[in-house]
């Protein structure tokens, strides 16, 4: 593929081709309070970074347990998914397409099982997908072009409410519609706790590491970056490169422990995979209970403020202004991160036992009940 300007990545290159536009040296990120009032006064949330969260050591050392607690159930997981998406499609021309950031790491995991464990070469790709924005139309002609036959299979770490399956979906019927493609909505995840996509690991809301992390487990990648300031017409979306992190970084050690467990769960992967049903219908089930969220604790409803599941909970008190933090349990091990967080940000964190999801981030709107 001949593609110049993209951001660097910490990745080596046969693991992943991010389709971003390097805006390394002119960027600079905006602090929490700048962003998030640009935010509340309609500005979208890709027109800035927000700083990059150094984790405390007792964080460090929470993760690093975390990761070798779960990668052998990551690993089953991954094959598990790799399995389903070759049985979906039908062929074994495929390409990974990621949706950055956190669809990244799992991409890189599935295109190393596909090769390793399948004797598939599936090449990867990561693209920029944004709320109310759409998916990046030029990253996505470019694979096209690159691969006119291939069947492209959409992939990302885990649902939320599933905002980014409907923006997905739309994306795809737009794309189609006028380029008259054959692109696929059917996008697989590890963890699908919103009940919204069709193909995934498992609907348990667990802990993913990838999730504990921001640039320093996704390659030193930012979050996708779309402002007409630094993105022209005819670029990609795009991200920066934080080699200032190069010693923090987790990358290659977060996929490397998950890839070296493939050979054990390789077995179970494929009973598995031929025992049980290739996709599942989406009940959004966990938009329901964030409908009722939004009503009970919010005086004017706005979905995008209530983020479900452990993922999505990370991601607010990482990167965002949170306004309490609501946990089905305080002694279940995959909110421990979660109560470490909080407490580093004097952030309140309320028990509900009846919570569909593990647990659920609340943001700062003004308008708390």
């Amino acid at each position: 593929m001949i593609a110049t300007g993209l951001v660097k990545t910490s990745y080596p290159k046969e693991d992943i081709t991010f389709l971003l536009k390097d805006v390394t040296g002119e960027f600079t990120e905006s602090t929490l309070e700048e962003r998030e009032k640009a935010v509340r006064t309609g500005a979208h949330y890709a027109e800035r970074l927000p700083m990059e969260y150094q984790p405390s050591k007792e964080y460090t050392d929470l993760y690093h347990a975390a990761v070798e607690k779960t990668k052998e159930r990551l690993s089953y997981l991954v094959g598990l998914v790799a399995h389903r998406i070759l049985l979906n499609a039908e062929t074994e021309d495929i390409v990974l397409v990621s949706l950055a950031r956190a669809g990244s790491p799992v991409g890189i995991l599935i295109h190393r099982y596909a090769e390793q464990i399948l004797g598939l070469h599936w090449p990867h790709y990561s693209v920029s997908i944004l709320r109310d924005k759409g998916i990046d139309e030029r990253a996505i002609r470019t694979i096209r072009e690159a691969h006119p036959t291939s069947r492209i299979q959409f992939v990302d770490g885990w649902t939320g409410k599933g905002a980014i399956q409907k923006e997905l979906t739309k994306a795809v019927k737009l794309l189609n519609d006028r380029e008259k493609w054959d692109l696929h909505d059917d996008m697989a995840v590890l963890s699908d706790p919103g009940a919204c996509a069709v193909l995934f690991g498992t609907r348990e809301d667990f802990l993913i590491p990838s999730a504990c992390l921001n640039s320093t487990v996704s390659g030193l990648v930012s979050r996708t970056i779309l402002n007409d300031r630094f993105i022209g017409e005819d670029d990609f979306h795009g991200a920066k490169f934080y080699g200032e992190l190069i010693d923090q970084d987790l990358s290659n050690n977060f996929v490397d422990e998950v890839t070296s467990c493939f050979p054990a769960t390789a077995e179970a992967v494929r009973k598995a995979a031929f025992s049980s049903p290739v996709t599942v219908e989406r009940t959004w089930q966990g938009m329901k209970e964030v409908e009722e969220i939004g009503q009970k604790m919010y005086s004017e409803t706005d979905y995008h403020l209530i983020k479900p599941g452990v993922g999505e909970t990370t991601r607010v008190l990482l990167r965002r202004s949170p306004w309490k933090i609501l946990v089905k349990s305080l002694d279940h091990p995959d909110v421990e991160h979660l109560l470490i967080l909080a407490k580093e940000k004097d952030v309140p964190v309320e028990v509900v036992p009846e919570l569909f999801y593990r647990s659920i981030g609340l943001i700062k709107s003004g308008k708390e009940i």
